[in-house]
């Protein structure tokens, strides 16, 4: 399934220091381009995601692998504790497109 999404025309929110993102919500899921910072506060996130790398390089820190994102690669990350992840930004920015279910 394909979405159109006229990002530039919705406002940013700031949930965090180095995040910040655009979100518009298709019946049961919502669909966010989020850009990550350097300064993108490390923490453990547990809700699972699936996302395309627009731009920059990204490390996502799981419990037992470290795995490299680059622009064109596809982050697919279960719910669930089992699956806990720490993202770290390896390069001044990451643009991120990502869906996930609400």
């Amino acid at each position: 399934m394909h979405y159109k999404v006229d990002f530039n025309s919705m406002p940013w929110e700031s949930p965090m220091d180095g995040m910040r993102q655009k979100i518009q919500t298709f019946t049961n899921r919502q669909v966010r381009l989020v850009e990550y910072a350097k300064d993108l506060v490390p923490h453990w996130c547990e809700k699972g995601h699936t996302g395309y790398v627009l731009q920059g390089q990204m490390e996502i820190r799981f419990e037992h692998e470290t795995q490299f994102y680059y622009p064109g690669d596809c982050i697919v990350i279960p719910g669930g504790q089992g699956h806990r992840h720490m993202a770290k930004v390896l390069t001044d920015t990451v643009r991120v497109f990502s869906m996930e279910d609400i």
